[in-house]
């Protein structure tokens, strides 16, 4: 195989390539820099060898997320504040490459980081890409039986955690009533708006000043604390609704610059979390 036919096989699946390292990784940039690792090691492999180039490259960037994720959690670990995925604009097609929109959401990405690495990889697999138990047990290197296994506690993890989401409309809604009482100082819409047990987390990596280093738990405290702020935080911020990771959420500018995206996850009980994405690095991608 010559390496312009290797070059072009390589770029038909590198958007499954990328949706597979991007939601086991939860940051774009070390996806990128997991599929340098595939295509290099694709370049130099013998490609006579390979009966399905597809598989192959799933199977090599599966196992390769696989111990990224392990280093990954131990960064996480002395990381300066709440740690939040990398967002990215699903509206612009960021080569996500998924045939569901499953496991791309912020909610479901935090949760993923308290499974395993391979528990991970095999819910990814299943429900982002549809691979079948078999496919899956081959790549990450357990039995059938096992792969089924894993995707089920998985499944569970994630149900016991999270409550049903509101639609997307509703959560815009939400959005969009949060910004305009949150810039107020609203006090009573805001208490309106949030559930009783609403958690904010606000990521810079402590790269912000005034950016809170621990989650602020509970109603009455994430009220009053964004009503607090509701004469600085706000003042020359120009506002644009976007959608990233697949759902609304509000790019804060400033002077022209990104400085800011603004999430929610929502439930019948309300805003349940509020997601402050505000380190200057994880917002390169945006800008």
């Amino acid at each position: 195989m010559d390496a312009a036919v290797a070059l072009e096989l390589f770029s038909e699946v590198r958007p499954r390539l990328f949706g597979i390292a991007y939601r086991m990784l939860g940051s774009a940039l070390d996806a990128e820099d997991l599929l340098q690792e595939v295509w290099l090691r694709w370049q130099n492999y013998d490609h006579a060898e390979v009966k399905n180039p597809g598989a192959f490259l799933a199977t090599v960037t599966t196992r390769l997320a696989i111990n990224a994720g392990q280093t990954a959690r131990a960064r996480h670990e002395t990381y300066v504040g709440p740690w939040l995925p990398e967002p990215v604009d699903t509206a612009a097609d960021p080569q996500l490459g998924a045939e569901r929109d499953a496991a791309v959401e912020f909610a479901v990405l935090i949760l993923l980081e308290k499974l395993t690495p391979t528990e991970r990889a095999a819910y990814v697999l299943r429900e982002a890409f549809d691979y079948p138990y078999p496919q899956i047990a081959e790549i990450i290197q357990v039995s059938e039986a096992s792969a089924r296994q894993l995707v089920s506690r998985a499944r569970k993890h994630l149900a016991a955690e999270r409550r049903a989401p509101v639609s997307r409309a509703e959560q815009q809604r939400l959005l969009q009533a949060f910004v305009a009482a949150a810039k107020t100082g609203d006090l009573a819409k805001l208490e309106e708006l949030l559930a009783e047990d609403v958690v904010s987390y606000a990521d810079s990596n402590g790269a912000v000043r005034g950016a809170s280093r621990v989650p602020l738990l509970g109603r009455p405290v994430v009220a009053k604390v964004i009503k607090a702020f509701s004469n600085t935080f706000w003042i020359g911020v120009d506002i644009t609704w976007a959608e990233v990771n697949g759902q609304p959420a509000a790019v804060l500018r400033r002077d022209g610059h990104i400085y800011g995206v603004l999430s929610i996850t929502a439930s019948e009980s309300g805003i349940d979390q509020l997601l402050w994405m505000m380190n200057p690095e994880k917002l390169a991608a945006l800008a």
